[in-house]
């Protein structure tokens, strides 16, 4: 499972931001958007660009994704053709619906690594599931692709296609939070969770994000710098978390050996759950070294 916890969106036609996320630290992925932050007049210039931000190397301390155009439009390939690289780690694929879509991506991504001189495979899909058809369609979707290192949320697209406005407490998003939560814990990816739109309500940001991690998330996308210090501290787990849970998984060992299922810590029972919730703790903390 990839360290996903914080994904900053920089739009791909605007130079200076681009220039400003060459200095930014303690993020674990820059998305360059070729998608809705680019006008349709803009993309050629947005894709030059990125490229060059790609090939520079200025960027290679990042988990490096560009989020590209949708499969059903018809630009695409040549987002493909100017953004594959080795120094590229993934694309975020938006309006993922069905695995015909996702299986299209692949064979395009495949043909363009070839060409770049991309190991096959190289390049990472992260779908973004933004609209009702791909809620319901992720019993075939999750694990359809060997290319995923996560299921994402998208709140602004499926509210739209739900009917309904964006609310500040985001319950309208909640079934969907929970199923792409429970897909990607399935499959063992990543789930991300999707922005929160507004860069001055912090407040509303960190209960955003605190639902997210309870519902299972292990990232969230980003649109501002400022939110990048709260979502790490959220999705890291701190040094108290990590201390306990060793705790956890000495007692429960020690105990394992004397051929018991279970034993007490600070005058509580550890068992299997959570001894597994503490291992899987530990993990994450590994991959922060």
């Amino acid at each position: 499972m990839e360290l996903l916890r914080t994904m900053l969106f920089v739009p791909g036609n605007r130079p200076r931001m681009i220039e400003k996320a060459r200095g930014l630290a303690e993020l674990d992925a820059i998305i360059f958007d070729l998608e809705d932050a680019v006008p349709p007049a803009e993309k050629p210039a947005a894709r030059s660009m990125v490229r060059e931000a790609i090939d520079s190397g200025d960027f290679n301390r990042f988990k490096l994704f560009v989020r590209v155009n949708a499969v059903s439009t018809n630009l695409l390939p040549d987002d493909l053709n100017a953004i594959v690289s080795p120094n590229l780690f993934g694309i975020v694929l938006p309006k993922v619906e069905d695995p015909e879509g996702v299986e299209a991506a692949h064979l395009m991504l495949l043909e363009r690594e070839q060409r770049a001189g991309a190991a096959v495979g190289h390049t990472k899909i992260l779908p973004i599931i933004e609209t009702v058809p791909g809620v319901l369609g992720l019993p075939r979707i999750a694990g359809c692709s060997a290319r995923f290192v996560g299921l994402s949320y998208g709140a602004e697209d499926f509210a739209t296609d739900l009917g309904v406005e964006r609310s500040r407490d985001g319950i309208e998003g909640l079934y969907p939070r929970v199923q792409i939560a429970l897909y990607s814990r399935l499959t063992d990816v990543t789930a991300v969770d999707s922005v929160f739109s507004d860069v001055n309500d912090d407040e509303g940001m960190e209960k955003d994000t605190l639902l997210a991690k309870q519902l299972g998330f292990r990232g969230k996308f980003l649109i501002h710098p400022k939110q990048i210090e709260m979502a790490n501290r959220i999705f890291t787990p701190s040094v108290k978390e990590i201390e306990y849970a060793r705790q956890v998984v000495a007692a429960y060992e020690d105990a394992e050996a004397r051929g018991e299922a279970s034993v007490a810590l600070n005058g509580k029972m550890i068992d299997i759950p959570i001894v597994e919730r503490a291992r899987t703790l530990l993990v994450v903390a590994g991959k922060l070294k």
